[in-house]
């Protein structure tokens, strides 16, 4: 029987369903960093997991003098769309994890709806999720994680209370605004994109626990719900 202390899972989606952090910082770093800002992607990964394109590129704009917004915003997102329906992997095992976890699930997402629709298709877990998908961009300009905005709002169409809401998320924006929102937080750092201190920085932004490979979700949450 369901455990009726647990409403809603979230989970975020890049990172954490889809292995495709990495391939946006490889696209992200190389545009940088021929517009004259250098950066790896280990950089990228450490700087700037979680946060939409647009503010990294305000970021670098105020920490450089350089204009990027008008020249890489748009080129960007061509380039990963083509790079993200060639090479995009689910995260392994996460199916399996999925089918072990019988709560209520969504996911919320800073990434553009067409993008996360072509993803998950392209991996095969929308079906798994649909229509309970929703995106930061529907909600505003503003209100993109650290906001706790995507969080509530997926809470309430999902008619669930936030304090009885387990968050799953890669990036400490996600995990801020998890925790601004009142619901606790999993932190997941099995994606290639992890880098040496993801699991200090995640438990800092207010992570209870990480796990380091999807087939240890499952007994993360039950220890959670008691």
């Amino acid at each position: 029987m369901r455990d009726q202390s647990l409403d809603l899972i979230i989970f975020d989606c890049d990172g954490v369903l889809v292995d495709s952090e990495i391939i946006a910082a490889q696209v992200e770093a190389a545009l940088l960093s021929e517009s004259g800002y250098p950066i790896s992607v280990g950089e990228m990964k450490e700087r700037f997991c979680g946060m939409s394109w647009s503010d990294i590129l305000r970021s670098v704009e105020r920490d450089s003098g350089l204009e990027l917004m008008t020249s890489l915003f748009d080129k960007s997102e061509a380039i990963l769309d083509e790079r993200l329906e060639l090479d995009v992997q689910a995260i392994d095992g996460v199916a399996f994890a999925l089918s072990q976890l019988p709560y209520t699930r969504c996911i919320c997402s800073n990434t553009k709806p067409t993008r996360l629709d072509a993803m998950l298709l392209k991996v095969g877990l929308r079906s798994l999720f649909a229509p309970h998908i929703f995106s930061a961009i529907t909600l505003g300009a503003k209100s993109a994680k650290p906001k706790p905005d995507i969080f509530l709002h997926g809470a309430k169409q999902m008619r669930a209370d936030p304090k009885k809401t387990i968050v799953v998320e890669d990036s400490i924006y996600g995990v801020q605004g998890a925790r601004a929102a009142g619901m606790r937080v999993i932190g997941f750092i099995g994606g290639s994109h992890t880098y040496p201190v993801h699991a200090t920085r995640l438990m800092e932004s207010g992570a209870e626990v990480t796990i380091s490979a999807m087939q240890d979700l499952p007994p993360a949450i039950a220890a959670l719900v008691v």
